[in-house]
């Protein structure tokens, strides 16, 4: 079927139900011949009349009957889907597909889903935990949070909360090794660190404009932020961490921060963004997220 005839169909059906093509035309704006070409064009695409035309009415041929039959179910279909997608777009329903990275995941995002959960009844929600950055549309994702300062052109987005790094031992590694009061005396410790490349390794501070970096040493690194703590708690060492990471062991006094007048500097620092693109027909699931994480962050 040439689906450009399908405004043709609608108007045909119109033109049944008010009678007349005068009527269609002062409902749509259009004239009367245009609404009698858009029947035309219709006739002549099937091959047979639609319409019998007197002076005074119209009369639906046997194929018109069948054709009118046909475009009402189209036309309710047509109205079933926008009811659908109106439901859609106020009710917050669906799955709803998040990238995020893996220690934001694992320490930030989580803890907070079984609320979102429990307040949304009729939403899935996906956590994509990689730490490399997903498309949003040939990966399938809704919202995105990157740990950035320019988010990426063309995205809408809000920044969530700042992403800091601290160093942290325990007391007992402290009580045993000293602890250190300028970062030089770091050169004296077993230090953690992300391991990835050898920069890694040469941590930097900055307090009060001036920055110092060290080339630190130890036995163990680990790229995972939750390695890392976990081999903090067990004494190993002092250990470069994410501030959130850090956070529950150090108020329950499990570890605690070393050098805390100082800035450490972390190519990993910078503003956490949700992220989203476009933001026409947002369906009310998304909003429902970026509205309980900004709420809760």
């Amino acid at each position: 079927m040439n689906l450009s005839l399908l405004p043709d169909l609608a108007l045909f059906v119109q033109v049944v139900d008010q009678g007349s093509f005068s009527a269609v035309a002062r409902k749509s704006g259009a004239t009367p011949s245009a609404i009698s070409r858009s029947v035309s064009r219709l006739e002549h695409e099937i091959g047979s009349k639609l319409l019998h035309r007197t002076t005074r009415k119209l009369r639906l041929s046997d194929s018109g009957k069948t054709v009118y039959q046909h475009a009402q179910q189209m036309l309710e279909a047509a109205r079933q889907a926008m009811d659908s997608a109106n439901r859609e777009q106020a009710i917050a329903q669906g799955k709803l597909t998040l990238s995020v990275p893996k220690a934001v995941g694992r320490f930030v995002i989580h803890p907070l889903m079984m609320e979102f959960l429990t307040r949304y009844p009729q939403v899935d929600v996906c956590l994509r935990l990689e730490d490399r950055y997903l498309d949003f549309i040939d990966d399938g994702i809704d919202l995105a949070l990157r740990i950035t300062d320019s988010p990426s052109p063309g995205l809408h987005g809000k920044p969530l909360m700042p992403v800091t790094h601290i160093i942290c031992a325990t007391p007992t590694w402290l009580q045993h090794h000293g602890t250190p009061k300028t970062p030089q005396e770091l050169a004296a410790h077993s230090c953690i660190s992300l391991g990835e490349m050898p920069a890694d390794a040469r941590w930097k501070f900055r307090r009060e404009g001036k920055t110092e970096t060290i080339q630190t040493q130890g036995r163990y690194a680990a790229n995972h932020t939750a390695v890392r703590l976990d081999a903090v708690k067990q004494h190993l060492g002092i250990g470069s961490l994410p501030l959130f990471t850090a956070r529950e062991a150090l108020e329950n006094g499990e570890i605690v921060q070393v050098l805390p007048e100082w800035e450490f500097i972390s190519r990993y620092s910078g503003q956490l963004w949700l992220l989203w693109s476009g933001n026409k027909h947002m369906p009310a699931r998304m909003r429902a997220m970026i509205d309980y994480l900004s709420e809760k962050m």
